[in-house]
């Protein structure tokens, strides 16, 4: 890999981008937002990075201290990936950059990608003005959970809620895409019919309006 580029200028925003501007970075972020991952989860989450460009990453996120790696106990004994704090501190970040950038979703490219945990950010943010517990969402594509209100540890993760969820959602690609962009507020497309929430959680009350 060439020698890593940095803007040398005395100026907070030149410095973070010294250590995030990188492409895939903020995307490994996201990834690992979900918890602790290991290398090969991470590359097939992220479809078009190259192994060297993906360790490469990995490795300049440690050292700059946004990232950590250890070693699962047996059976498992497979190294993982974390967010340090400070790497944890880059929720906001993504959450203005996505909101951002949600309009650059009106239109589905066919040559998109797409993982049904894509839509956690977006939907994590959403929920946050309604409620604080733990969301199950399913989606065509699949389904993940939500830690809403969180302020440590995980904010999502992948598949069913690891225990009961105060809140769970279906909904189709098209509303959780108007969801996503901003055009449509959570509880509207609940009171329209368009998503089903169950659950006897808070959330899910203030979901309904119960």
């Amino acid at each position: 890999m060439p020698p890593r580029r940095r803007y040398d200028q005395y100026c907070s925003a030149a410095r973070a981008l010294d250590l995030v501007g990188d492409r895939w970075t903020l995307l490994i972020v996201r990834e690992l937002l979900a918890g602790p991952r290991r290398y090969t989860d991470l590359h097939a989450d992220l479809p078009g990075v190259s192994t060297d460009v993906l360790a490469s990453r990995l490795k300049d996120m440690e050292r700059d201290g946004l990232t950590g790696r250890r070693k699962l106990p047996p059976p498992g004994a497979a190294y993982v990936y974390e967010l340090t704090p400070r790497g944890r501190d880059l929720l906001p970040v993504l959450h203005a950059l996505g909101e951002w950038g949600s309009p650059e979703l009106a239109q589905r490219r066919p040559t998109d990608a797409v993982r049904a945990h894509w839509s956690a950010l977006p939907l994590l943010a959403a929920l946050s003005d309604v409620g604080t517990g733990l969301a199950e969402v399913h989606l065509d594509e699949g389904e993940f959970h939500l830690y809403v209100g969180a302020e440590d540890g995980p904010v999502y993760g992948h598949g069913p809620a690891p225990t009961a969820a105060d809140a769970r959602l279906v909904m189709d690609a098209a509303t959780c895409a108007e969801v996503c962009r901003g055009e449509s507020a959570i509880t509207d497309v609940v009171r329209a019919g368009r998503v089903t929430v169950t659950g006897d959680g808070a959330l899910a009350k203030a979901l309904r309006a119960d």
